[in-house]
C-alpha cells in the first residue's frame, strides 16, 4: 500500500467527517428528538381536539349585463348602456353603504361571548348536548359557561370612551348586571326590559344561564365592526368574464354564517335595484323638466299658423308641398331627438370619444339634410314657404310632445318595475359536519414536522453551545498528551446511587464494595486504568520521588474516583500504595472506604492526631489510605506548613506509590501548594464537562507555580455515533471463559 494511500485511510476527507459527526450527533440525540416530536404531535393533537371549530358559508350571486334603457328613446338608451366588471360589483358588495346595513341590521357591532373555564372549557360546552334550555352542570367555579349558555342582546349603546372595551355581564338571580373589568356596575336590568345609565343603555332579550355566569361583552365602533366584516368577507369571481360571484365567510357558528351572507346578498341586491331605477328616476326629471317648455313651443307654434291662415284666407298646399313637409317634420323630429341627448353626451363623453364623434356626424348629417329642404322650400311661392315653416313647427312640435308624453308614461312603469341586473343564484349555506378550520390532519402533520426540526434544531444547537471537550486531540494540541481515557461505567452510577441511597431498579443494593475495581474489575473503566497504570509506571521512571497528584480544573470531574480506583489497580498490581485525601473542604474518601471522618489530614497537620491514627486500611491489603479528617478554618495554610512536608517524606519511604487527591485548582490554590512536593502532577478533565479553554488555564495555573502536568485523563467518555477514532478503543471487552 503507498503511502498516500495510507495517508488517505489516516485522514479521511474532512467534508467526509463533517457529515459523520453531525449524523452522529443526531443520532446521540435521537431520544431528544422522538421525545420533542412526541410533544410536538401530542399538543397538535390536543389543539385539533380543543380548538373551536370554523364553518363556512357560501353563497353565488350574477352579474348580468345592463340591457335596454329608457324605453322609446333607443338612440338615448344605446348610450346610457354599460358592461359592469365583476371586480367593479365585488367592491360595492364590500363597500361600506351596504355591509354597514348588514352591520345594523344583525347588531354585528354588539360582541357576546360566554367566559369560558381556560383551554379546555370552550371545547367542553361545545360537546354538550342537552335538550333546548337545558345547561350543563357546573364543573369547577360558577363564572364560567359550561354548555347551553345563551344571551341575546337587541341594543347596546356605550359612551364613545367606551367602544371597544371589554365589558362583562354577569347573571343574577332576578336578571343580569353589566360591570366594567374593574367590577364597577354600570347597568342592572331584567330580559326585555330597557336599562339604561349613564350613558349606557341596554336590551337584553334573551338569557339563559346560571345565576353568577359571566358573559364577554363588548360595543364596537359601526366603522370597526364594518371593517371587521369587510377583512372577513371573501369574494371573488369564479372564471373569468363569468359574471358569477361566489362569496365565502368563516364563524365558529354556520347559522350565523349563512344569515350574515345572505344579508350581504339581500342588501347588495337592493342596492343595485336602487341604483338602476335611480337612472329612469333621472331621465324622467328631465323629461317633466322639459314638457312644459315643449308645450309652450307647440302652442305658440300653433297660434302662429292659425293667425297667418287667417289673413291669407286658408291657403292651401299641394300634393309636392305636403310630401316635402312630412320629410321637414321626420329630419326636425331627429335633430330635437339628437339636441336632447346633447348634455348626456357632453357631461359622459370627451369630444374625442367615439360615441361624440358619431353623434356629432349624426347631427351634421340631418343639418346638411335640413338646409338642402330648406333650399327646396326657397324655391315655392312667399305664401306656401311661410305657411309650410308654420306647419312644420307645429307638427314637430306635436310629434315631440307626444313622444315625450309616451316616454314619460313607460319611465313610470319601468322605474316600477325595475329589478336590477344582479341576482343571488345560490343562498348561504354551510356545510356543519366539515368544517373549514381546523384541518385537524394537517395540523398533525404540521406539528409533527416541526417537532421534528425543532428536535433537530435543539440538537445541534445544544452541540454547537457544549464547549466541553470531547476529542482528545483537542487536548493533545495543548501539548498535554492523554495518557487515558476512561469510559462511562454503568457500574460506577449504580455505586454512587447506592451510596447516597439513591436507588433504582437496576441497582444492587448488597454491593460489598463502593469500589468499582474492587466490585467490577472486568469494567472497561476499570482496564482503562490498568492501561494508565502501565503508562505511569514509565512515566514516573524520571520523577523526583514517588508522589503522584491527582488534580482538576473544576469540581466534578471525578478526581476522587480516579484517585481511588488508580489505588486500588496499583495495589492489584502488588504495590504497596497510601492513597491521601488533601480536599480537606470537600473530600469524600472515607465515604467510599466505609469508615468514619475522624482523624485524617487535617487532624495531623494540626497536631490533634498521629501518622498511626490517621493512616486507614482498606480491603486491599496493599492499600491504605488517610482521609481528610475534620474541615479546618485553614486548609491552604496546613498544607503549606512543615508538618505536611515532614508526612510526604515520611510516607515516601514506607510506601511504594503515593496518591494525592486535590481540590479543583481553578477553585482553590490547595493544589498549587501540594503539586511542588509531588514528583508527578496527573490532570483529570471530564468528558463533555471541561472546555479546551478551562483545561488551557489550569496549565497556565501550575506552570506559573513551576509545575507541569505530566498528563491528562479524560474522564467519563461516553461512547457516541459521533465519535470516530480515538475514543472508539473502549466500545471492546475482552472478559475470560470458564472452561
Amino acid at each position: 500500500m503507498s503511502t498516500n494511500e495510507i495517508n488517505q485511510l489516516n485522514h479521511p476527507n474532512d467534508d467526509e467527517i463533517d457529515l459523520l459527526a453531525l449524523a452522529g450527533r443526531l443520532w446521540d440525540g435521537r431520544w431528544i428528538i422522538i421525545a420533542v416530536t412526541a410533544l410536538f404531535t401530542i399538543a397538535g393533537l390536543a389543539y385539533g381536539l380543543l380548538a373551536t371549530p370554523i364553518y363556512q358559508a357560501n353563497s353565488l350571486i350574477q352579474v348580468e349585463e345592463k340591457q335596454g334603457g329608457l324605453p322609446g328613446m333607443e338612440e338615448l338608451s344605446g348610450l346610457l348602456t354599460t358592461t359592469t366588471a365583476a371586480t367593479t360589483e365585488i367592491e360595492l358588495i364590500k363597500s361600506r353603504s351596504v355591509l354597514g346595513k348588514v352591520v345594523d341590521e344583525l347588531r354585528l357591532d354588539i360582541v357576546v361571548e360566554p367566559k369560558y373555564f381556560p383551554v379546555i372549557g370552550e371545547a367542553m360546552a361545545r360537546r354538550f348536548s342537552g335538550a333546548p334550555g337545558e345547561l350543563a352542570k357546573r364543573v369547577l367555579s360558577e363564572v364560567y359557561a359550561w354548555g347551553g349558555e345563551k344571551l341575546a342582546v337587541s341594543r347596546l349603546d356605550v359612551p364613545e370612551h367606551a367602544e371597544g372595551q371589554p365589558l362583562l355581564l354577569r347573571t343574577t338571580n332576578t336578571g343580569w348586571a353589566l360591570t366594567n373589568e374593574s367590577d364597577q356596575v354600570l347597568l342592572q336590568g331584567r330580559v326585555n326590559e330597557l336599562a339604561q345609565a349613564g350613558g349606557y343603555i341596554m336590551m337584553v332579550t334573551e338569557l339563559v344561564a346560571l345565576p353568577g355566569t359571566v358573559f364577554h361583552v363588548r360595543k364596537e365602533s359601526r366603522y370597526t365592526a364594518i371593517a371587521n366584516l369587510q377583512r372577513s368577507i371573501a369574494a371573488s369571481e369564479k372564471g373569468k368574464d363569468s359574471g358569477i360571484i361566489s362569496l365565502s365567510y368563516n364563524h365558529p357558528d354556520p347559522r350565523r354564517a349563512s344569515a350574515i351572507l345572505d344579508s350581504v346578498g339581500d342588501h347588495y341586491v337592493r342596492q343595485n335595484v336602487d341604483r338602476n331605477s335611480a337612472e329612469a328616476a333621472q331621465s324622467l326629471d328631465f323629461l317633466r323638466a322639459k314638457l312644459p317648455e315643449v308645450k309652450a313651443n307647440l302652442e305658440a307654434a300653433e297660434g302662429r299658423l292659425n293667425t297667418y291662415q287667417v289673413a291669407a284666407e286658408s291657403i292651401d298646399i299641394t300634393a309636392e308641398v305636403e310630401a316635402l313637409l312630412e320629410q321637414i317634420v321626420d329630419l326636425e323630429k331627429g335633430i330635437s331627438e339628437l339636441e336632447m341627448q346633447r348634455a348626456e353626451i357632453e357631461q359622459r363623453f370627451r369630444p374625442t370619444h367615439p360615441r361624440f364623434q358619431a353623434w356629432s356626424s349624426q347631427m351634421a348629417e340631418l343639418k346638411v339634410r335640413r338646409g338642402e329642404l330648406d333650399g327646396r322650400i326657397g324655391g315655392l311661392p312667399a305664401t306656401q314657404q311661410e305657411l309650410v315653416r308654420l306647419r312644420r313647427d307645429v307638427e314637430v312640435g306635436n310629434e315631440i310632445y307626444l313622444q315625450m308624453l309616451a316616454n314619460v308614461q313607460q319611465l313610470n312603469i319601468a322605474r316600477a318595475g325595475t329589478v336590477g341586473n344582479v341576482r343571488v343564484v345560490d343562498e348561504a349555506a354551510a356545510n356543519t359536519t366539515a368544517p373549514v378550520e381546523p384541518k385537524k390532519a394537517l395540523v398533525v402533520v404540521l406539528a409533527l414536522v416541526l417537532g421534528g426540526f425543532a428536535g433537530f434544531a435543539f440538537v445541534l444547537l445544544r452541540a454547537a453551545l457544549n464547549r466541553g471537550v470531547e476529542n482528545p486531540e483537542d487536548i493533545e494540541k495543548l501539548g498535554l498528551p492523554v495518557y487515558a481515557s476512561i469510559p462511562l461505567s454503568e457500574t460506577q452510577q449504580e455505586l454512587t446511587r447506592h451510596r447516597t441511597g439513591r436507588l433504582t431498579r437496576k441497582s444492587n443494593a448488597d454491593h460489598t464494595s463502593k469500589l468499582l475495581a474492587i466490585d467490577d474489575p472486568a469494567d472497561l473503566a476499570v482496564e482503562a486504568l490498568r492501561s494508565l497504570r502501565t503508562s505511569l509506571h514509565f512515566g514516573m521512571m524520571d520523577a523526583k520521588n514517588n508522589t503522584l497528584m491527582i488534580a482538576g480544573p473544576s469540581p466534578g470531574v471525578g478526581k476522587t474516583f480516579a484517585s481511588i480506583n488508580l489505588a486500588a489497580v496499583m495495589a492489584h498490581a502488588g504495590k504497596k500504595v497510601l492513597l491521601i485525601d488533601a480536599d480537606m473542604r470537600r473530600g469524600t474518601s472515607h465515604e467510599l472506604f466505609q469508615i468514619a471522618n475522624v482523624n485524617g489530614l487535617s487532624d495531623l497537620l494540626a497536631g490533634k492526631a498521629s501518622l498511626e491514627a490517621v493512616v486507614h486500611q482498606s480491603e486491599l491489603q496493599a492499600l491504605s489510605f488517610v482521609p481528610r479528617g475534620t474541615v479546618p478554618p485553614n486548609p491552604s495554610e496546613l498544607l503549606m506548613s512543615r508538618h505536611f512536608e515532614d508526612f510526604l517524606n515520611r510516607v515516601q519511604g514506607e510506601y511504594d506509590l503515593v496518591i494525592i487527591d486535590t481540590p479543583p485548582i481553578l477553585a482553590v490554590t490547595d493544589a498549587a501548594i501540594v503539586g511542588k512536593r509531588a514528583g508527578t502532577t496527573m490532570l483529570v478533565a471530564r468528558y463533555g464537562l471541561n472546555s479546551v479553554k478551562e483545561i488551557e488555564i489550569t496549565k497556565r495555573r501550575f506552570r506559573q507555580n513551576g509545575i507541569e502536568i505530566k498528563g491528562v485523563i479524560l474522564n467519563a467518555v461516553v461512547k457516541k455515533a459521533k465519535s470516530y477514532g480515538y475514543d472508539q478503543i473502549y466500545e471492546y471487552s475482552y472478559h475470560s471463559v470458564k472452561s
